[in-house]
């Protein structure tokens, strides 16, 4: 059933891809990767004794690396100057007076 469905989705070049229930369980693992799920759920989830096994599908996909980057990113000459998002800690001013004591 995957291959038939899945073979209008199968790709032909460099970096050609087969649609396959491996690809499945692959990209749901960097799904749940992304939505912050622990890495040992995703272990338990796929039926992993190791996490070794876990982090191979369980890899950081471009869209999260490029996210990070731009969280890094800082004004001036020729970088990009988008304003990152306010965090809430910073807003909690209980917090900022506690962390101001110590």
């Amino acid at each position: 059933m995957v291959r038939r469905h899945g073979a209008s989705f199968d790709t032909h070049g460099p970096k050609s891809r087969r649609v396959s229930p491996r690809l499945f369980r692959h990209t749901a693992a960097c799904h749940l990767l992304e939505s912050g799920v622990e890495v040992n759920v995703i272990r338990s989830w796929l039926g992993h004794v190791s996490l070794d096994t876990t982090n191979r599908y369980a890899e950081l996909t471009l869209r999260a690396k490029a996210e990070a980057l731009r969280a890094c990113e800082v004004g001036g000459s020729g970088i990009s100057t988008v304003p990152r998002p306010r965090v809430a800690w910073k807003d909690d001013k209980t917090l900022l007076n506690w962390l101001n004591s110590l």
